[in-house]
């Protein structure tokens, strides 16, 4: 059998569009395993990182042979499932946590799967959603919550995920009275002010250069806007005075990481979400005010439960712009020039 797919064939560190992937028909995956299922995609996130993944910036990661297909953001149905699958059905919704762990290392056996010693990425270092159809490990499917549709809930394999582990560890130590800032109001910066803002009770300082993105934050419950400019630091003192207990950034581009670790208090901790950046501060600084920095990738298998818990009581609201599957470069060069507010979603045509 035959699906239609979009696949990678090579390298491009200028790619700028239109033409990033393929469209193409491919061989249909099967079965190999008895702990695997096949799931026929309903919804596939357009994520930045399948951007930097065309530019080459992931190649020495993934080690990958091309061709490939992309899109680690999934959510359909079970269409089949392994002699040795449990808990899921044929027909049953699903997403599925991108990050396959190995389920026997120390950190799965700890519940922190994000940090399996083997951890292999669908649609990063092997194939992914931007298909009809793909194979995973059943382990990975989360149930989704009734009336929930697989392409509304797509992005928060990963966006939603990053956004919610980052935004969790963040309110753990947030007291009411506290303030948090959230640098970035796009695709996972738009969720995780909205987990923080469900999560604790500190203000929350949007921080973003788009009026259009501050509006949209404003919209979602932050309690003070900034637009960044050349005294984004000094505003934010000003707001906070003295300093930011947290700064969650999902950005980490440019001189914003410099700029977030000068919005923080003493003891406060600065949360990496996004990437691509670099930060340079000095040691004193952090040694003397016992600044604290923390890495996010990804999420656990039960925080992407608490999340869709929080999105099935509409506390959490993941924002879509749809297309189909052919349109898949379209979206990519939307999500490239900002012309997409949430995130983007393909719907593969075997979802009709």
């Amino acid at each position: 059998m035959m699906m239609k797919a979009a696949r990678i064939h090579d390298f491009d560190p200028d790619a700028k569009g239109p033409d990033y992937l393929r469209v193409e028909e491919v061989t249909e995956p099967e079965i190999t395993r008895p702990d695997q299922a096949l799931v026929r995609v309903g919804g596939a996130g357009v994520c930045r990182t399948d951007l930097h993944i065309v530019q080459g910036l992931w190649r020495e990661v993934q080690q990958t042979e091309l061709p490939y297909i992309l899109g680690h953001e999934n959510a359909g149905w079970v269409e089949e499932i392994g002699s040795a699958v449990e808990g899921v059905s044929p027909g049953d919704p699903v997403v599925i946590v991108p990050a396959l762990g190995d389920g026997t290392c120390r950190a799965c056996r700890r519940g922190e799967d994000n940090r399996c010693d083997n951890l292999v990425w669908q649609g990063i270092q092997i194939d992914g959603g931007y298909a009809d159809y793909l194979v995973t490990k059943a382990r990975n499917l989360v149930p989704l919550p009734e009336g929930m549709e697989p392409k509304a809930a797509a992005a928060y394999a990963d966006a939603g995920l990053s956004s919610y582990h980052a935004a969790k560890r963040a309110a753990a130590e947030l007291l009411p009275g506290d303030h948090a800032v959230v640098i970035g109001i796009g695709g996972l910066g738009h969720m995780g002010l909205q987990a923080l803002s469900a999560l604790c009770a500190a203000k929350i300082i949007a921080v973003d250069v788009s009026e259009e993105a501050l509006a949209f934050a404003e919209e979602l419950g932050a309690d003070h806007l900034v637009q960044a400019s050349d005294h984004t630091v000094e505003d934010v003192m000003t707001l906070t005075g003295g300093g930011a207990a947290v700064v969650l950034d999902f950005v980490a581009e440019h001189d914003v990481p410099q700029a977030a670790m000068a919005m923080l208090r003493t003891g406060g901790n600065y949360l990496v979400v996004g990437y691509g950046g670099e930060l340079r501060t000095p040691t004193m600084a952090i040694m003397g005010q016992e600044k604290r920095i923390t890495g996010n990738v990804g999420g656990t298998h039960d925080e992407l439960i608490e999340l869709l818990a929080l999105a099935a009581e509409d506390t959490v609201r993941l924002h879509v712009r749809e297309y189909a599957l052919d349109d898949v470069n379209e979206a990519l060069d939307d999500l490239s020039n900002g012309r997409i507010r949430g995130r983007g979603v393909l719907v593969p045509s075997a979802t009709s």
